[in-house]
């Protein structure tokens, strides 16, 4: 069995991090076993060298060893590219395809951002794993494959699953063994060396002195926060080789290709709390607005009602100015069309036109509770469609005027044309 140094020269592996020492000496004992191994760890940290290392180590070294994007390929065609296809399975298949399961038969598979698979890719995956069958696509026959799995992930598998995005049985089977790659700001001993590494190699490849930093960039170097890891730092190292005529590289240099957004070294903010659906922020939306509609009918049924008894419009608007603001806003406001669809989603249904105010004969003092209630709805709210039908007469049908007539915004008119079908 090779060491961990060895290990690192052969597939130029640079640093000497104690969690980076753990993952790989994981991998160089599972290699020699068929079982399946989950490689976790934030983008660009390098989780692609860890299936190489279990693949060249393992008995099976000298099979194909195929590397699948999963993110990188259309869920449309997903099925057709790990698993085959039947001439005529589906619209372009002008003949038979093998997939990759079928192709590294007796070799290892790498499926890279194995989190972005569909569900119904990965029932199929499930079933290659329990028991090495898969079928092609439009085929019914089955087929065997003896393949070695390892997955690599930079989601949180865990939420996924709490989210159903992810299979918890999948999971399980693919992560017989996990294998977890630090970020590189936990590797602050390692920043410098791999920069210097990099600095080198793009001297030789482009021809030109090698760049160096002063201590000042240095410092800044193991400061920032690198949220592209390891792959954002050899960018940076690429830019400088390449932009920069100074060979010496100062912290104010540096600073130009550090993104602003990521050079705090305070913990990251991880989107955990996004809703799953804005179908539930919708609907608590929708239900404050009717609970808000049904509470300005009852304030309405109250003026009204006053206006009834009193029958003076000017005394009852001074003695309820408040709640008047309360229910109609401010005049004047003008009706958008998002609006006016959200009104016509929102509308109310109409009243039956057939119903008419129950009138008690003069002589009947005394009626039940729930008599009364119906004869005041009934009553205010025929008040209501005379008083907006005479005043949109008045007004000639323009809606504005006859808002401002009414003391109400042209909004809550607009709503009322449409409610009473006027």
């Amino acid at each position: 069995m090779e060491n961990i140094q060895s290990i690192k020269q052969r597939f130029e592996i640079i640093g000497n991090d104690v969690k980076l020492n753990r993952a790989i000496e994981k991998a160089i004992q599972v290699a020699p076993t068929d079982i399946s191994v989950l490689v976790t760890g934030e983008s660009g940290v390098g989780k692609e060298s860890i299936p190489k290392i279990i693949h060249s180590l393992s008995h099976r070294k000298h099979a194909k060893y195929i590397a699948v994007n999963c993110g990188a390929i259309p869920e449309g065609t997903i099925d057709s590219e790990l698993f085959g296809h039947e001439k005529g399975a589906f619209t372009g298949a002008t003949q038979t395809r093998s997939g990759y399961f079928e192709v590294a038969d007796g070799g290892t598979i790498f499926l890279d951002e194995v989190g972005e698979l569909p569900l119904t890719t990965q029932v199929r995956l499930l079933r290659v794993l329990e028991n090495g069958e898969f079928l092609k696509v439009g085929s019914s026959q089955t087929q065997k494959t003896d393949v070695r799995i390892v997955a690599a992930t930079n989601i949180n598998m865990f939420e996924a699953i709490k989210k159903e995005r992810f299979r918890e049985d999948l999971y399980y089977r693919l992560s017989t063994v996990e294998i977890n790659l630090p970020p590189l700001r936990e590797r602050k001993d390692d920043i410098h060396l791999l920069f210097r590494k990099f600095a080198s190699d793009f001297g030789q490849k482009y021809k030109m002195p090698t760049i160096r930093l002063d201590d000042d960039a240095i410092q800044l170097l193991l400061r920032y926060r690198w949220p592209g890891n390891i792959r954002q730092l050899r960018n940076i190292a690429e830019q400088l080789s390449v932009l920069e005529k100074s060979r010496n590289i100062s912290s104010a240099t540096l600073s130009g290709y550090l993104p602003t957004t990521g050079d705090s070294n305070l913990p990251a903010v991880v989107a955990g709390g996004k809703k799953e659906s804005d179908f539930s922020t919708e609907r608590e939306i929708l239900y404050k607005v009717l609970f808000d509609m049904k509470g300005d009918l009852n304030d309405l049924k109250k003026l009204t009602l006053e206006l009834l008894k009193t029958n003076d419009s000017k005394k009852v608007q001074e003695e309820n100015e408040t709640l008047i603001q309360k229910i109609y806003g401010t005049n004047g406001e003008e009706v958008s069309k998002e609006e006016e669809d959200a009104l016509e989603v929102l509308e109310l249904p109409e009243p039956p036109k057939e119903q008419q105010a129950y009138h008690p004969p003069a002589e009947d003092k005394y009626h039940f509770a729930e008599e009364i209630e119906e004869e005041e709805t009934l009553s205010l709210q025929e008040k209501e469609i005379e008083l907006i039908k005479k005043s949109l007469e008045r007004n000639r049908g323009k809606r504005k005027a006859a808002a401002a007539e009414l003391g109400i915004s042209e909004r809550t008119l607009y709503r009322k044309i449409k409610q009473y079908d006027l």
